[in-house]
Formats: structure tokens, sequence, C-alpha cells
């Protein structure tokens, strides 16, 4: 057939002449794309890439053993999803359990569905970190799936002032249940809601505590995290620009002003974007986060990687999400979404 090598020459064996076929033709191959490195910088991180030592078990608690590493995926809509959480080298090297929890949920069908990326992170110096990571994704999750049809109709009316009261009273309530129980701050939160309906583009961030929130677009990466309030706006007041808080998610509103204010809170935090084919909307936790900020070579290489048009698959998402930078060892959780 065209295009394939020729077939085998019969030759005689002569004195130092190869036993067997002689192929004649050239097969043309395409060389496969590079690898993804093991880190960027200009030195390599101290800690070994891959895991070394397990968290210590109890033989009656085997249930709360938690992974190394978690990857979820997904197509909705306009967006396709990925999500990874991986323990850092750090935590790798000692055998401490990832304080990082990821929640990935569907909540609905069809059109009417909505998708929730939940992603937590333990306070390093609390006990029971990874547990108060993962019942803040969880109690959020619980919430947000009972509520989901109200929050689909105002992502499609663009009802930014009511999600943003209904989020912050479920963020408060939330981190406020982890702070009650051990009388300070135990958990960072953040959540990204996305509708299945591919003509709603809104797409809503919330949460409180470090991290980060990255828009890829055209090759250049540019942040979208939502500056601190000063003074947030209470729980059933209006907002400056005069929209009614009035969600409740199911969380009650304080009956009286006059109620013993609350311990200082993490500053909540909220943003809502549209977005634009070719878009990727990346949410991490700061040990992502942080490398992205601070070394333009990580910037550069997921740029370049993530600008090609089809989102990578898990095993490649996984592999760029975990290029290492010496310095940042901690945990990484990462959600990013690509928009055709």
């Amino acid at each position: 057939m065209p295009g394939w090598p020729a077939p085998a020459a019969e030759q005689p064996p002569g004195p130092g002449a190869p036993r067997g076929p002689v192929v004649t033709g050239v097969a043309h191959f395409t060389p496969a794309a590079p690898p993804s490195p093991d880190y960027v910088g200009s030195r390599p991180p101290t800690y070994a890439p891959e895991p070394t030592a397990l968290p210590a078990a109890d033989p009656e608690e085997l249930g709360e053993l938690v992974p190394d590493t978690v990857l979820e995926g997904a197509r909705y809509g306009a967006c396709t999803l990925r999500a990874v959480s991986l323990r850092g080298d750090s935590a790798r090297y000692r055998g401490e359990a990832r304080r990082d929890a990821l929640l990935v949920a569907r909540f609905g069908a069809g059109e009417q569905a909505l998708v929730l990326v939940a992603m937590a992170t333990g306070a390093r110096a609390a006990p029971g970190a990874h547990r108060a990571a993962a019942e803040a994704c969880r109690w959020t999750g619980q919430a947000l799936g009972r509520s989901h049809e109200r929050l689909v109709e105002d992502l499609r009316a663009d009802r930014r002032g009511d999600l943003k009261s209904g989020l912050n009273r479920l963020t408060d309530r939330t981190l406020g249940k982890l702070r009650a129980a051990s009388g300070e701050p135990t958990a960072s939160l953040r959540c990204l809601l996305l509708p299945a309906d591919p003509d709603c583009r809104t797409r809503v961030f919330f949460g409180a505590g470090e991290g980060g929130l990255f828009r890829l677009r055209d090759g250049e990466w540019r942040s979208l995290e939502p500056a601190v309030p000063a003074v947030p706006a209470a729980p059933g007041e209006g907002t400056p620009d005069g929209d009614r808080l009035t969600m409740d998610l199911g969380i009650p509103v304080p009956p009286s002003p006059y109620e013993p204010a609350e311990p200082p809170q993490t500053p909540f935090r909220f943003r809502a974007a549209i977005a634009r084919p070719g878009d990727v909307l990346m949410m991490c936790t700061s040990g992502l986060a942080d490398p992205l900020r601070g070394e333009a070579s990580l910037r550069a290489f997921l740029g370049r990687r993530w600008s090609r048009a089809a989102a990578p698959g898990l095993a490649g998402f996984l592999a760029d999400t975990q290029t290492r930078v010496k310095g940042y060892a901690d945990d990484r959780t990462a959600a990013a979404v690509w928009e055709a």
C-alpha cells in the first residue's frame, strides 16, 4: 500500500551479511509530545517526586484513611472540568495525611443540573485537620444540593446579590461550626458553581481563606481573586449596589441586630464571571496558588500546556499540576474548567 515500507528483498547471505530480510523504504513517525518536567525553576526541590511514607493507620478507623491523590473529571454544558487533590512533597516524606479535601458533585439532571466543586484545607496545627477539611466540603455540598434548583434559577437570571448573600451565610455557618468545636479557625473553603445549561455562561466562585482563582485567556494568566471587603454586609442586609440579600439556603437570618457578635471570621470572597470560549478558569488551594504567583516558569509552563483547544486527560492534568517548584511542598488541590 502507498505510504507503507517496501517489502523485504530476498538476498543470499554473504560474508558478514546480516541474516534475515533487508527492508527498504522509509517509515515516517510523528514524535511523541515531550513529557511533563518533574520540576521547573533553577534548582530541584528538596524532597523526592514520589510518595515515601504512608500515614499511620488505626485498625479501628480505616475509613478515616485519606488517599494520596484524588482525580475527577466531567463535561457539562460548554465546559470540561478537571480536578485533582494530591499530597504535598513534605507530607509524603513525613508520612502525614493530606490536609486538603476535594468534593465534586452533580445535583439535578439535564440542563437543570448544577456542578459543585468544593475544596478545603485543614489548618496545619489543628488536630484532625483532614477531617475538618472533609467536613467543610460535605456540609457545603449538602446545603447546596438541597437548594440546587433555586441556585440554577439565580445563575440564569444573574441574581448576584441573592447568590452572594446566601453563599456568604452558608460559608459562615460551615466554618463557624468547625470553629465552635475547636475555638479557632480550622479550615479554609473555596467553591465553584458550574451550571450545566450551555446557554448559561456564569461561573460563580465563593469561599473564605487562602488560595487562588485564575483565568488563562490568550495565553496569559490573570488573577481573579476577589478583594476582601472592608466591612462585609451582615446577613439579611443590602449591598452597596442596592441588592436585597434574600437567598437563605435553609440558613436562618439572626432575628435581632442586638445579638452578641460572633468571633472575628475569615473574610468572605465572592466572584461571578462570564466565561468566553477558549477560557480556562482555575480555582486552587494555596499549595498551587503560591508557586503559580511566585514562579514565572510555572506560569509559563502551564500556560503553554493549557492553551490548547482541548482539555488534557486526567493523567495529563495530574502530571501538569504536580510539576514541582523548590520551596513549595504543601498539598495541592486544583479544579480547572476549559470553555468551549
